[in-house]
């Protein structure tokens, strides 16, 4: 195990890694943007329904421009870094800490010729592998932070690399504020964790942090929608992941994602766009 992870981020490093994984959010997810879409049709494409939340969280940006540095929490394959350098001609660092999404990534951005404005970085968020601090306009993270045991280091490591006045905008799959204790069982041990974060507990942060609150978003449905195609493309496609995915990781996937389906039905999880400022 690397010393520089803690278990938990090591077991989420080792997960993307794997050629299962790998093979699944690049075919089934679109390859682009692994995270939860904002949905208008039960039948929509994944790949539309996620980009929607990227454009849907750039257009909350108001300052955002050709000079802003951005951040990217758990960049994944580098689809949100990729739209907003296109979109906005801004430097985007892309933090991410799998090896395989990475040479993805960088592939990708030199296929877009975006490759000048996007550094992919590898390391974890809870210990960003960068000294200097109060170095970013925009802090961004989609669906990532929950992989963290420790998600109060990565608030940390955002206040100390965003500038005053910089803007946190994220999304994170998380537990209801209200959630019953040990209903989350199936969800949580599929993905190694003891615990979920909660609206509660990031606006606990933020004011923590002294960081004014400039907008929350509960989508909690999106996050149930979003599971439940997940899972009925990944029926539909099966056969045709056969010599990519092997059959028991389509297996685990389909309980895993059943759980999460379930627990938000049930009122268990929370989902949505929260969004942050640093004071000057």
């Amino acid at each position: 195990m690397s010393s520089q992870y803690s278990e938990v981020v090591e077991t989420a490093r080792d997960y993307y890694n794997s050629e299962d994984a790998d093979n699944f959010y690049y075919h089934v997810w679109g390859g682009e943007d692994i995270h939860i879409g904002l949905y208008q049709s039960d039948s929509e494409e994944i790949k539309t329904a996620s980009r929607r939340t990227v454009e849907h969280m750039a257009d909350m940006l108001k300052a955002i421009n050709e000079k802003s540095h951005v951040i990217d929490l758990g960049s994944g394959y580098g689809g949100s870094a990729r739209y907003l350098a296109q979109r906005f001609s801004c430097h985007v660092t892309a933090l991410n800490l799998s090896e395989t999404e990475n040479a993805r990534n960088q592939d990708m951005n030199c296929a877009q010729g975006l490759d000048k404005n996007i550094e992919v970085l590898e390391g974890s968020f809870e210990h960003i592998p960068l000294k200097q601090s109060e170095v970013f306009d925009i802090a961004w993270s989609q669906d990532a932070i929950l992989h963290s045991g420790h998600r109060d280091k990565v608030m940390d490591e955002v206040d100390r690399l965003l500038k005053p006045g910089g803007e946190f905008i994220f999304t994170d799959p998380m537990q209801a504020d209200n959630c019953p204790a040990g209903v989350l069982s199936p969800v949580l041990d599929r993905i190694h964790l003891d615990s979920l974060g909660s609206f509660a507990f990031y606006r606990q942060q933020a004011e923590r942090l002294g960081w004014q609150e400039i907008e929350v978003v509960e989508l909690t449905h999106q996050l149930v929608n979003h599971y439940t195609r997940v899972r009925q493309e990944l029926e539909n496609i099966r056969e045709q992941l056969v010599g990519k995915v092997s059959d028991e990781y389509i297996d685990r996937m389909l309980k895993g994602l059943g759980h999460w389906v379930d627990a938000g039905e049930s009122g268990y999880l929370a989902w949505g766009i929260m969004h942050f400022r640093k004071p000057e």
